[in-house]
């Protein structure tokens, strides 16, 4: 088995085991501590408040975006924003403490700086950077027999 499907396999399991085991284990030490009523309540508030920040976070990143597209450059860190905020705001609506506490990391304007330079390095180190060869019209070497010849303008 290759490293990067070990990797895989184990995030995978983290995301789909522990994560979900870690949040049933604080959500019933919540409860224990404040109660049920209080717990659930909790819960539902920190769905509505993701939401709340997808629709505000997102919308002020999609007028970053469309600015930058309307000045003439590349939108990467607005892409970013955009998908952080998407991200962090789908993992508050999900019901959990641990996954609403990352959540408004990815979403909150100060800290969402320090996860796009983590984006960041994760994609550059992925990506696999090589070299295209361009053809362009003009003068340099041709591909195939060359046919010595006139240009006639009919004009």
């Amino acid at each position: 088995m290759t490293r990067q499907r070990r990797l895989v396999q184990g995030v995978l399991f983290v995301v789909f085991v522990l994560v979900p085991l870690a949040e049933i284990y604080v959500i019933v030490q919540v409860g224990q501590a404040i109660g049920a009523g209080w717990t659930i309540a909790l819960l539902f508030l920190s769905g509505f408040v993701g939401a709340w920040l997808i629709r505000h976070e997102g919308a002020r990143a999609w007028r970053a975006m469309r600015e930058a597209i309307a000045e003439g450059r590349m939108p990467a860190t607005e892409i970013a924003d955009g998908a952080l905020i998407l991200v962090g705001g789908t993992l508050m609506v999900a019901p959990g403490f641990i996954t609403d506490a990352l959540g408004i990391l990815l979403v909150l304007p100060l800290t969402r700086p320090l996860f796009r330079r983590l984006l960041a390095a994760l994609v550059a180190r992925h990506l696999v950077v090589g070299a295209v060869a361009v053809r362009r019209p003009g003068p340099g070497p041709a591909e195939g027999p060359v046919v010595r010849g006139e240009v006639v303008d009919d004009d």
